[in-house]
């Protein structure tokens, strides 16, 4: 009986034991929830926000562009949200009409105070959804699609996570990527004193911190993380949308989690065939020998354009159709930290004239900065520095998420008030001791911000590095606006080429009311931030939040917390350089609007913020800024009708492919299909290219669609007002592409003279992939 009492007292011992490491390692202490959906919108016809070249036309899809969003909750407190968005920057508007859905629809649940929205910053999204003047000119005006496209895909993804909230567990973890970024302003960041420069390794931050989302049920859920580079693989001339580096990065992480995941339930057998990961758990292992798969494909010619529903292009992507059913989605988002000066170029700058470097000053070539180019680690392949710096990106969050240990635990807060940043007070310190109060200037673009940068230069006679602008250029600026002796001295040193902060006509350019918030998770701090702050100015920040964060008597974080930067957020403001960088006027400091004190400014504003959340005190909400919906103009013309030559349908082949193909591995597939303008439905949560895998003799299976790298859907008109057009639909085969039959299918909308909107889809013939 003794022996027997001790085995169980023994095995009881065992089960505490376990249970308590259980709770060391993964008791939930939140509850979570992780939402994502498509935020693509209109991908014809609008001009790209980012680069500000109005002849950068969107033209198709290189892969779709996503909301993805974290709600994380205390059981019975506070409760913050994040949404990361495949989009430029985050607008003004969209946040105010995000939030009286949210309203609307959960009360007081959500609002200005616990909602962050963040852009990622790539330059190949559609623009003219941002409600200031300054940041639509070039797309014409407002564009109601996109805007509408933006305001849905936040709502949908933010409802998901809601309804997903289940407790669960967030880690945190961080790491050097050292190849994902470079410095495109290394003069001006020179400017900072030698002290403070040395005491930082490199001239930009290569620290990713990555947050692993863990439910209670299923495991591992999602991860988010905060990186600095500039969205800008993708050119200047590119002309399809696209997540660029960090989008590609999270399409990567997710699918990789997907296989990972997935491959407990694939047969041996099925793993080792090398089908795609998203169709090898349906298709039967091939055993078909080339001469028998030839013969079968040939029995498939092109089928004619025929009439579909809606429905059928979402019902055919591939990652909804296989998605199950029965566990939550795994989202993956790669956010924009302070990106300012960072560019993803990072084989360097160089004149297309002559291959030589750029003047370091300047960037310029023989005096013209249009000559100066960044590289990308794919050069001259655009689509391939994507890639490639999507994959490190992708790696490095891999190798965090993998590793990451240090739970996040304690209270979910948050703090936000908007601030006039136009004619702000802010206390700096004083040379030889003591302070001063300096001022803040209404927003103004200097002559340097014309010029562009390396990643996309401007044009006309502007160069970085400006400090005196040209009398021809203060001509042309004063027809619009000429600055006041006041405005000029508060600006010193920058050349005033646009005074956007005084110019309100037809309504105002440029914001001056601009949010400032912190979202807190345990010992994990977001500083939300709306525009691009350079390496240095994010450095000060940072630094500032976390010395108030853990001085004194405060006792809320021990020591450890961790600060990180969310650029681009809930609004946009352009950039943020130190005093020294502005001085210099390089692009950052020409786009650093409000003048030289806007980084003093940040840092006495957030320190509020800061000091008020360790204390448990509330802060004013400031003043609201502006809606201006019912302002906004468009001067984009919408679509009147499409057509077809006499005798074809829309979704006929134009150009198939050859009679009895095989292709190889890395090869390009290319199919021309007669097609309608992408602006009569944008497609949402659905595809307007497909590729097909054949199974046994009779059946198709998705297994590519436009949210996959390797397929591009590009759309042509053979004249700009031509009611005719094509859709050339191209498949890089993936080297780990199964080997078998395939055809690539279109799917589109046609609108009619009368103004219905009719769906249709087309299919190539067959063809082998060996």
């Amino acid at each position: 009986m003794v022996r027997l009492i001790k085995m169980i007292s023994s095995l009881i011992l065992i089960l505490l034991l376990l249970e308590n490491g259980r709770g060391i390692t993964s008791a939930s202490n939140y509850l979570i929830g992780l939402g994502s959906y498509d935020i693509t919108g209109p991908a014809a016809d609008v001009n790209m926000m980012g680069y500000a070249n109005m002849e950068q036309i969107a033209s198709g899809v290189h892969f779709r562009l996503r909301a993805r969003t974290f709600i994380v909750a205390e059981p019975k407190g506070n409760r913050v949200v994040f949404v990361n968005l495949d989009a430029c920057m985050a607008s003004q508007i969209v946040t105010i009409k995000v939030l009286e859905r949210l309203k609307a629809r959960y009360g007081d649940l959500y609002t200005e105070n616990n909602v962050a929205i963040s852009g990622i910053h790539t330059h190949a999204g559609p623009g003219g959804y941002l409600q200031y003047i300054v940041y639509i000119v070039t797309s014409l005006g407002f564009v109601r699609q996109s805007f509408d496209a933006l305001v849905n895909g936040i709502e949908q993804s933010i409802i998901q996570a809601h309804d997903s909230l289940q407790p669960g567990s967030i880690y945190v973890n961080k790491g050097e990527l050292l190849d994902a970024g470079v410095n495109r302003s290394p003069s001006a960041h020179l400017n900072n004193p030698a002290e403070e420069r040395s005491k930082y390794k490199y001239d930009v931050d290569k620290n990713m911190t990555l947050l692993k989302f863990i439910d209670d049920e299923w495991g591992p859920v999602g991860s988010f993380n905060w990186f600095a580079t500039h969205g800008t693989s993708m050119s200047r001339t590119n002309s399809l949308i696209s997540g660029d580096n960090k989008g590609a990065a999270a399409r990567f992480m997710e699918d990789w989690f997907d296989q990972e995941s997935g491959e407990q339930m694939f047969s041996d057998k099925s793993k080792a065939s090398g089908i795609p990961r998203r169709v090898s758990n349906i298709i039967p292992i091939v055993r078909n020998n080339h001469h028998e798969l030839r013969e079968l494909a040939a029995s498939f010619q092109s089928s004619s354009g025929k009439l579909a529903t809606r429905f059928m292009s979402l019902a055919r992507r591939v990652r909804s159709s296989l998605r199950r059913a029965d566990r939550p989605r795994f989202v993956s988002a790669f956010c924009q930290s302070n990106c300012g000066d960072v560019s993803p170029n990072v084989l360097g700058t160089f004149c297309i004239d002559t291959g030589l470097p750029c003047d370091f000053n300047h960037s310029t070539c023989g005096g013209k900065n249009e000559l100066c180019y960044g590289r990308g680690p794919g050069y001259p392949d655009e689509f391939e520095s994507t890639r490639i710096i999507g994959d490190r990106q992708f790696k490095k969050a891999v190798e965090l998420f993998n590793k990451a240990s240090e739970q996040l635990k304690g209270t979910v807060d948050y703090r936000h008030s908007y601030v006039d940043f136009s004619k702000l007070e802010v206390t700096i310190p004083k040379q030889g001791g003591g302070t001063e109060i300096v001022k803040t200037c209404p927003a103004a673009m200097g002559f340097a911000f014309a010029a562009g940068t390396t990643d996309g230069p401007g044009a006309f006679d502007f160069k970085q590095g400006d400090d005196e602008g040209n009398a021809f250029w203060r001509l042309v600026r004063n027809l619009l606006k000429t600055p006041k002796q006041e405005q000029v001295d508060c600006q010193h040193p920058k050349p005033i080429l646009l005074d956007t902060g005084e110019m309100k006509k037809p309504y105002d350019w440029a914001p001056s009311i601009l949010p400032v918030q912190i979202l807190r998770i345990g010992q994990l701090v977001i500083l939300s931030v709306p525009g691009e702050f350079s390496t240095m100015a994010g450095r000060r920040l940072r630094d500032a939040v976390r010395t108030v964060l853990t001085s004194g008597d405060s006792k809320e974080f021990d020591g450890n917390v961790h600060v990180v930067i969310a650029g681009l957020t809930n609004t946009y403001s352009q950039y943020i350089t130190t005093f020294e960088e502005y001085q210099i006027q390089r692009y950052e400091g020409a786009s650093t609007l409000y003048g030289p004190h806007t980084l003093s400014a940040y840092i006495q504003e957030f320190k509020k913020l800061a000091a008020a959340l360790i204390s448990g005190l509330s802060v004013q909400s400031g003043p609201q800024p502006p809606d201006l919906l019912d302002k906004q103009i468009s001067l984009l013309a919408p679509v009147v009708m499409d057509a077809t030559p006499l005798g074809v349908k829309f979704g006929d082949v134009s150009k198939d492919v050859p009679k009895n193909s095989t292709f190889k591995r890395g090869e390009n597939v290319t199919v021309v299909f007669w097609s309608a303008c992408p602006r009569n439905d944008l497609m949402t949560e659905g595809t307007f290219a497909l590729v097909e895998i054949l199974q046994g003799k009779d059946s198709w299976v998705p297994a590519y669609d436009d949210d996959d790298f390797c397929l591009r859907f590009i759309w042509s008109r053979p004249a700009k007002l031509s009611t005719r057009s094509h859709a050339t639909i191209q498949w890089i085969i993936p080297e780990k592409a199964a080997s078998g039959v395939y055809r690539i299918r279109h799917f589109g909308a046609a609108k009619h003279l009368l103004g219905s909107v009719k769906h249709f889809t087309g299919s190539s013939s067959a063809f082998v992939v060996a």
